[in-house]
């Protein structure tokens, strides 16, 4: 009996001592603290939810606090969305914050531009976190900037269902449909007035030809991309730039995620793709990244399909340039950063490139392809005639072996590499009896330097200036090739001899 009597005892202390009382918390006093005093959120184009931003407040004191509201500055009319512990809304009440103690709120927005008068295409949207109110009421600011743009998909046919594009027919008679549609004529001209945001693959129509203008900007939706269709083209003709960072002359390609975390990530896009027979497709001032394959160029009907000037492909998460039987030139290039190869022509084709710079110092994952693959194999019986030429390039990445060549007997192999700077390093002697690689070849080699370091500016950042006075790639170049190329990616006049890659050596600055 004793024994009973104390453990009712112990336990009614237990539940006593267990019950203190939480609950009890003295009101807000305007001392909360907060992780920030303004939550910027990145910008974000009309009509397009934000990321998620999150903001902390913390409780320093040793009491429970009370906040008695905890609302959006424009209440329930807010732009803005909150979620504070769990729990989503615009306007709270009683928000207990524990001592010693924080919460989260979490803050996302979506904002139709129409909404605001005269926003001329973009404008700053902001609101208010009120904590509390009168004497004692705390702020954090909110504030986004939004930008109107033009916004191209394909039609929704109801039930869940889009427009589709028809690529043809698989080996078993199935339709090959993707999530597409075909641009109208008044929509074949991307202007720099508004930025395009785009769904699905924005297709170019037979015979027509898509015109993008100096200084667009080109957004693309995941699993989204250009499509150019038989003897369609794309012409993407930028200017030059008077402020590098800017590059408002520019034209650039890239995804529709415009947070700074998203700047540099690969694979957010599809690709811009040059299907069979599209013809006379250029690309000068033009900067293409983040997407799976930056240009997709199948087959040629004869004369050039490709041409590229000045143009820079970065963070594909495949191959920068995959052109598979294509009659492609191109000059001042730079393309960087690829989960496969840089550059690769297969399956023949007809191929030039004057003063291009092919790095590959991918990070993203395991690499087993070179910076640039050269083959003629249509399959493991049947080739295709290939002609490469590489004048005044560097060919150079994180890896041993950078150049790959792969050729079948029966169809014509003729490449020929000059003045050109190539990271090629066989310390097994694994290539010494494959006579693609016999550099002493002048037939197919002629002035080559390999595995001297040229001396990139920032390969993080895609900056692949050279240095003056340490690049391997200095005075390397042979004067003018043909066609000539008398200015680099710069701007600045080739010297006589000349440097290999896109650009002239200059001084890099002092790092502070």
């Amino acid at each position: 009996m004793k024994y009973l009597y104390g453990l009712a005892l112990l336990s009614c202390l237990v539940l006593w001592s267990s019950c203190r009382n939480d609950f009890e918390s003295v009101p807000s006093t305007g001392n909360l603290e907060f992780s920030s005093d303004t939550v910027y959120l990145d910008t974000i184009f009309s009509n397009i939810g934000s990321s998620t931003y999150n903001l902390k407040v913390y409780n320093r004191s040793d009491e429970d606090i009370n906040i008695p509201t905890l609302r959006l500055g424009e209440g329930e009319a807010s732009y803005y969305r909150l979620n504070v512990d769990g729990v989503p809304g615009k306007v709270f009440e009683n928000v207990q914050v524990l001592a010693k103690d924080s919460i989260f709120i979490f803050v996302e927005t979506t904002i139709d531009i129409a909404n605001f008068p005269n926003p001329d295409n973009a404008f700053i949207y902001t609101d208010q976190i009120l904590f509390d109110s009168g004497a004692n009421e705390q702020k954090v600011e909110l504030v986004t900037l939004v930008q109107d743009a033009v916004f191209l998909f394909p039609a929704d046919l109801g039930d869940g269902i889009f427009e589709t594009l028809n690529l043809g027919m698989d080996d078993d008679g199935n339709d090959i449909l993707i999530e597409g549609f075909f641009l109208d004529d008044s929509e074949l001209t991307f202007t720099n007035e508004k930025p395009y945001v785009i769904y699905g693959y924005a297709a170019v129509d037979v015979g027509k030809t898509l015109t993008v203008q100096p200084g667009a900007r080109v957004h693309f939706h995941a699993n989204s991309g250009i499509l150019v269709a038989n003897t369609g083209s794309i012409k993407s003709i930028g200017l030059p730039s008077n402020d590098p960072e800017l590059m408002e002359n520019e034209i650039i390609f890239e995804g529709d995620r415009l947070e700074p975390g998203f700047a540099d990530i690969p694979g957010q896009w599809g690709t811009i793709w040059l299907t069979a027979g599209s013809t006379n497709n250029e690309f000068e001032y033009t900067t293409i990244k983040n997407n799976v394959v930056g240009i997709l160029m199948d087959s040629n009907d004869g004369d050039r399909t490709l041409t590229l000037k000045n143009v820079q492909i970065y963070n594909t998460a495949n191959v920068g340039l995959l052109a598979r039987s294509g009659n492609v030139y191109g000059e001042n290039m730079v393309i960087n950063n690829a989960g496969q190869s840089a550059l690769a022509c297969s399956i023949g084709g007809t191929y030039t490139f004057n003063h291009c710079t092919f790095a590959n110092y991918w990070t993203g994952s395991f690499r087993s392809f070179p910076t640039v693959q050269l083959d003629n194999v249509l399959d493991e019986n049947n080739g295709v005639d290939m002609f490469a030429r590489f004048n005044n390039c560097i060919i150079y990445g994180s890896e041993q072996r950078e150049l790959g060549l792969f050729n079948i007997p029966g169809a014509d192999f003729d490449f020929r590499f000059t003045n050109s700077l190539i990271r090629f390093e066989d310390p097994n002697g694994d290539f010494e009896d494959d006579p693609n690689y016999l550099f002493s070849d002048t037939n197919l080699y002629e002035n080559i330097l390999r595995n001297v370091d040229p001396v990139f500016q920032n390969k993080n950042l895609n900056n692949f200036n050279i240095e003056m006075g340490t690049s391997g790639a200095e005075n390397l170049g042979i004067t003018p090739t043909t066609p000539p190329v008398a200015i680099d990616l710069n701007g600045t006049t080739r010297a006589n001899p000349s440097d290999a890659g896109a650009y002239e050596s200059i001084v890099f600055p002092v790092e502070d």
